[in-house]
């Protein structure tokens, strides 16, 4: 045997020893492949909530340019989207289909706190990520007891101590009136802001409404509310009932200090339809840019978003917060799998997602994202807001550790 025979022997015997190394060293789950990340998502294409509806449309946008760039580490991302409608017993049946029929890798951004309160469970015991969900409720930040469940954006009891804090420092004197939604998302709001109050000032509060996602209205509790002589309300709706409950306030002459939940910030789906003056003097709480406000008109954040908008969701409204948080949270999902490399398994995804220190083109200045195995709640810093009759003010200090 000659020595070219000799080479050629050892360099076949080389590729066979490095290509099982190579296939070794990627991993996966099911959803997962050499050519497809499977992610799946629920969202309120309809029904009380349906606003929302775009937000899930704003991450298909971006998840196509993903995959027209290039998609991440060579993988194309397949998202797979369905419509719960807001509705509980909806969401579970979706949820069951993504993971048990669909099969996919994880389940991400699912809106709402009833919505994926019904499936908090279901998901851990299965132990797949249910990943940046679209709610602040408290409960998605317990890595002990729920270590597949992570939330995305400011905790709504922190939020709510913001307001409650304003308020002690602003109208130590207040009457203050609260309209709440009658399920976990509103109790946790009313939560934390009686916590912000403290003992002593909790006695401020005269008059506690609540509203049901199904009523038609909250006409009526307006009408209660300021007969009740409050001065200071508290608003914990969501945008079909903020925008009703900013209009009937103006249809009355009810002229309280008015707080907002951050959650219904939308210029497009709240301020608009409730009237643009009417809504003036709002305070409310945010921590991405809002794409109505012309300080970042010449942003170069803001450029890309629109640029973005333009080219892969150019049916979305440009005025709608709901389509930056959706880029936004979606670049965060982007990262968290470009840090998996080839391991992507469900429990790499999560121990990646539980180690991310981002800033964010769209986050305001002084926010960021990070996280740790025992702080699951991404976003922790926001500031006040206030609506000027043209936009979203910020102003004092920005809030959060």
């Amino acid at each position: 045997m000659d020595r070219r025979q000799v080479n050629s022997m050892l360099a076949a015997a080389a590729a066979a020893m490095v290509a099982p190394m190579a296939s070794a060293q990627k991993k996966y789950d099911a959803g997962a492949s050499d050519k497809e990340i499977k992610i799946g998502g629920i969202s309120p294409y309809s029904g009380p909530a349906s606003s929302y509806g775009t937000i899930g449309k704003c991450i298909k946008a971006y998840f196509d340019k993903v995959n027209a760039e290039g998609g991440i580490n060579g993988r194309r991302i397949n998202w797979i989207s369905y419509d719960d409608g807001y509705n509980p017993a909806r969401t579970v049946e979706m949820a069951r289909k993504l993971v048990e029929q669909d099969e996919v890798l994880f389940i991400f951004n699912v809106l709402g706190t009833p919505t994926n309160s019904s499936i908090h469970r279901y998901m851990n015991q299965k132990k797949v990520p249910q990943l940046f969900n679209a709610t602040g409720a408290t409960k998605w930040g317990d890595p002990k007891d729920f270590p597949w469940t992570m939330g995305w954006q400011p905790s709504y009891q922190s939020e709510a101590k913001i307001y409650a804090q304003h308020i002690l420092e602003t109208k130590p004197n207040a009457k203050i009136g609260i309209l709440y939604q009658n399920d976990d998302y509103g109790r946790d709001y009313l939560k934390g802001f009686e916590d912000g109050l403290g003992e002593k000032g909790r006695a401020l509060i005269i008059k506690k409404l609540s509203y049901e996602v199904t009523d038609p209205t909250a006409d009526s509790q307006m009408v209660e509310l300021k007969a009740s002589g409050a001065d200071t309300f508290f608003n914990i709706t969501i945008p079909k009932f903020a925008a009703q409950t900013i209009k009937k306030a103006a249809e009355i002459g009810w002229k309280p200090t008015h707080y907002l939940n951050g959650v219904s910030v939308s210029v497009a789906s709240v301020i608009v339809p409730a009237g643009v003056e009417n809504a003036r003097d709002i305070i409310s709480c945010y921590y991405l840019k809002d794409p109505t406000d012309p300080q970042w008109e010449k942003d170069k954040a803001y450029l890309d978003w629109l640029e973005f908008m333009k080219k892969y969701y150019a049916g979305g409204d440009m005025k709608d917060a709901n389509n930056v948080y959706g880029y936004t949270v979606s670049q965060t999902v982007v990262e968290v799998l470009k840090k998996c490399g080839d391991t992507l398994t469900r429990e790499n995804i999560m121990k990646q997602a539980a180690n991310i220190e981002l800033t964010l083109p769209m986050l305001l200045p002084g926010v960021n994202i990070k996280t740790s195995p025992t702080d699951f709640f991404p976003i922790e810093r926001q500031q006040l807001v206030k609506w000027d009759g043209k936009k979203w003010a910020s102003f004092g200090k920005v809030y959060g550790p």
